[in-house]
């Protein structure tokens, strides 16, 4: 029989209820962005008339996330920067130098004095006085290796050493240079993240794209010379005695004495000493991990150099706290429980396992940076975008309508029903993009566009087999209840085919490809949601209430 069960059309109009919900915001994108971002404002500044009305523009109650608009559609600026990782080889080699200096010193007796030599990039030469010793050397020096850890590079270590006559060369294993330039592709997606956020712009695109290149969209941002200047400049980490804290944003500190803010309490500020008592130049490595009560932390491990400027502090000030400062910022300020020697230590505090990760990405990122050469420049006003999104309203509209008229020509009230479900169709796909803070850029809006042709595609293969089985001379009843069940395989064989098409798209394309694979991904789902559930279930709502003898589709 043609029915439905009571409790699964509560879970579809429940699903389009919230599925619409989601999508209300992007009608009213302007008081909603005001609204979104005076709530951030007063969350870090404290509420104002000003922003407790554009607070208020918008209910609390109701989702407030709205479908992020790209460079293509709202203008901004775009850069196209290759990271320079053979600078972070020079200085990895540099840090190497003190550490191997003073191994080789003290079997001096067998390979005599030791002079560093010049060297490529990358590249550490050191020339002993004794060549007969070349080989104690080579073992020295071998054994200061650490293993790479990584599936690639299991087996390997992290230096390779050769040695020529009275000359030692030292160098970084491919396996190393590929997890260096992995870890460093990240820290400066991460450095570039942080100060973009910090101009206040919306939703930035920073992507990897390769091996040494990162792809970064600002929309909203005047210029590309602007977004240069944004992200041009190096972070700086340094660790800082702490003197006291306080609340005051205009507290004046003592002599040879600096005031922070803190990352995590925009109300909280920090008076430390002037002078750092390391640098981040000092911190080989950082790494999340558990403390010994099993909460997450983060490891750390600085060169010879600066483990003996920390160790030192750190034996001296047992019970005090310290700073840990990036880019003027007290990102964590832990108290020294006891001497830290070897160069290494942990960070404990009220971590998640996700902060705990994103602290040692900052701390790496302090201690490696990489100067960025930027290939592509490129700024687009926001006329360009308006009139993007004006081409692809007209083209959304047009291509709609032709289909809303052509449904209802050719399937009377069953085609009035299709372009009901249309409409849903699209209102669920903006409620789905509003979901997951998806950007629609131009590309996307293509996807939509065809999204609308092929969303009718499942109910004209319905309504097609309903008119089969009315020809057989079965009831209306029977007729669209086989037509509903015998569609169904056409229908999931059509749109899973494409859905893996727009799953392969996503997966191996990026930037517009990528834009244009998700709209097409989530209209294929919206789409057999809306054909093979909510028209069935309207039509049955219809057909209950008017109980018809025949049907014509």
């Amino acid at each position: 029989m043609l029915q439905i069960e009571l409790w699964k059309r509560v879970v579809i109009w429940g699903l389009v209820l919230i599925g619409l919900a989601f999508t209300a915001p992007n009608a009213f994108y302007t008081r909603v962005e005001q609204h979104n971002d005076a709530v951030a404002a007063i969350e870090k500044q404290g509420e104002t008339p000003e922003l407790a009305a554009a607070r208020d523009a918008w209910p609390s109650w109701l989702p407030s996330t709205l479908v992020n608009l790209g460079l293509d559609l709202r203008g901004g600026a775009q850069l196209l920067a290759e990271v320079q990782v053979e600078d972070v080889y020079a200085g990895r080699m540099d840090g190497y130098w003190p550490e191997i200096r003073d191994a080789l010193r003290k079997a001096r007796d067998e390979v005599g004095t030791v002079r560093r030599q010049p060297a490529p990039n990358g590249e550490l030469k050191i020339r002993i006085s004794k060549p007969e010793g070349m080989q104690r050397a080579l073992e020295i020096v071998r054994g200061l290796a650490r293993p790479v850890v990584s599936l690639s590079g299991v087996g390997s270590t992290d230096i390779v050493v050769t040695g020529v006559g009275d000359v030692l060369t030292v160098s970084l294993s491919e396996a190393e240079k590929v997890q260096t330039d992995d870890r460093t592709i990240q820290q400066s997606l991460e450095i570039i993240r942080r100060r973009v956020d910090e101009v206040g712009t919306r939703e930035p695109t920073i992507v990897r794209q390769g091996e040494r290149r990162i792809l970064i969209q600002v929309p909203g941002i005047g210029s590309a010379e602007e977004l240069k200047a944004l992200i041009g400049t190096t972070a700086r980490l340094t660790f800082h005695a702490v003197e006291g804290r306080t609340t005051d944003a205009s507290a004046k500190p003592g002599p040879r004495q600096v005031i922070y803010p803190s990352i995590d309490d925009p109300n909280t500020y920090y008076i430390l000493d002037k002078t750092p008592v390391v640098n981040g130049e000092d911190l080989v490595d950082a790494q999340p991990t558990f403390d010994q009560n099993g909460q997450p932390a983060v490891n750390f491990r600085f060169n010879p150099t600066g483990a003996r400027k920390f160790g030192d502090y750190t034996a001296e000030n047992i019970g005090s706290p310290f700073a840990i400062v990036l880019d003027g910022e007290v990102i964590s300020a832990p108290t020294i429980r006891d001497h830290i020697a070897g160069g290494s230590g942990i960070i404990s505090g009220r971590f998640t396992v996700e902060e705990s990760t994103k602290l040692a990405i900052l701390l790496r990122a302090g201690a490696l940076p990489a100067k960025m050469v930027f290939l592509e420049e490129r700024t687009i006003g926001p006329e360009l975008g308006q009139d993007s999104i004006e081409a692809g309203k007209l083209a959304a509209g047009v291509a709609g309508i032709g289909v809303l008229i052509f449904m209802a020509l050719s399937y009377g009230l069953f085609g009035v029903i299709a372009n009901i479900a249309l409409i849903l169709n699209v209102g669920l796909i903006f409620g789905l993009l509003s979901m997951i803070g998806a950007t629609l850029t131009l590309p996307g809006i293509a996807g939509i566009v065809l999204t609308i042709g092929m969303a009718v595609d499942a109910n004209v293969l319905i309504f097609e087999r309903i008119r089969e089985e009315l020809k057989t001379a079965r009831g209306p009843a029977r007729a669209i209840e086989l037509g509903y069940e015998k569609a169904l395989s056409a229908i999931l064989d059509a749109n899973v085919t494409t859905l893996i098409t727009a799953v392969i798209l996503f997966v191996m394309g990026s930037g517009p490809v990528r834009g244009f694979a998700v709209t097409l991904g989530l209209g294929i789902v919206t789409s057999v949601f809306t054909a093979i559930f909510v028209t069935r279930l309207i039509i049955v709502m219809w057909f209950e209430r008017r109980r018809p003898k025949t049907i014509e589709v």
